[in-house]
């Protein structure tokens, strides 16, 4: 690994690089063998900053870890992994008053978009329940265009809200984030509705299911008879009554846009279904 991590220096020096991010491999504190490889790499490289990448998953043993590589090799700042998991992140607690040492990122997802700064009012306000909604409108406010924002209202108050309109923003949705990460950041959340299981397949399924129209089915569904949604059924891979179950629903959201847009209460009239 020392090797590999200098000749990665060599070539980011050759190529006049500005940071260079030297990633090792997960270790356990316990193995004396990967830590002294750790000490032998700082001497060599010379890091301007080391950070611990920890799983807020694993509560009070994140704290032995982050207690004992600080006391080992010794640490700069930390990132908490997994916050986007059921766990609260109560760990960054632990973490931060037995080092000593700033939390700077936590990551929300796999990607690395997914990788954010960390804010620790925001991650308090979790702990004790309250969600986080400041880090949703931040999430939102990079999905979704102003003036898009503005056109869209303008198509929903004169009903001209189309599939087309329905999948882009889908796709802005599933930039802010899983819907379960999502929900966990929601204020007031029943704990039942926070642990169900949400199919993000589904998503997948209705983004196949517009993209089999055509343009102009997109546009009018109206048109959609019994051989046209055979056909977009075989080429989404579903079935026909898929097909029609997502075609009603998106016509009662219709519906729905356009009973608020005229100021109405689109759930008076609703009868709670049978269960």
């Amino acid at each position: 690994m020392l090797e590999i991590a200098l000749n990665g220096m060599k070539q980011a020096r050759s190529k006049l690089c500005d940071v260079v991010i030297v990633d090792t491999a997960g270790r356990l504190q316990i193995d004396e063998l990967l830590m002294n490889e750790l000490v032998d790499l700082k001497k060599s490289v010379k890091p301007h900053e080391i950070m611990l990448v920890v799983d807020s998953m694993t509560g009070q043993e994140a704290v032995n870890v982050a207690e004992k590589f600080n006391e080992i090799v010794g640490i700069d700042s930390i990132t908490m992994s997994k916050l986007d998991s059921d766990s609260r992140g109560g760990a960054a607690l632990s973490v931060k008053s037995i080092t000593k040492k700033p939390i700077k990122f936590a990551s929300v997802g796999e990607k690395l978009s997914d990788l954010e700064e960390f804010h620790p009012d925001r991650i308090a306000s979790r702990i004790l329940g309250m969600g986080d909604m400041l880090s949703i409108i931040d999430k939102a406010e990079e999905a979704f265009d102003e003036n898009e924002a503005i056109d869209l209202e303008k198509k929903i108050r004169k009903n001209e809200f189309t599939l087309d309109d329905y999948l882009d923003q889908m796709k802005k949705i599933r930039k802010m984030g899983s819907f379960k990460s999502i929900i966990a950041m929601l204020p007031g959340v029943p704990k039942e509705l926070k642990d169900a299981d949400i199919d993000e397949k589904k998503l997948l399924r209705i983004d196949a299911i517009i993209t089999s129209m055509t343009k102009r089915e997109r546009l009018n569904p109206k048109i959609l008879d019994g051989s046209r949604r055979k056909r977009i059924a075989k080429g989404s891979g579903n079935k026909v009554e898929d097909i029609n179950r997502f075609m009603n629903q998106f016509v009662e959201m219709q519906k729905m846009m356009k009973s608020m847009s005229n100021g109405k209460n689109p759930f008076g009239n609703m009868k709670m279904p049978k269960v």
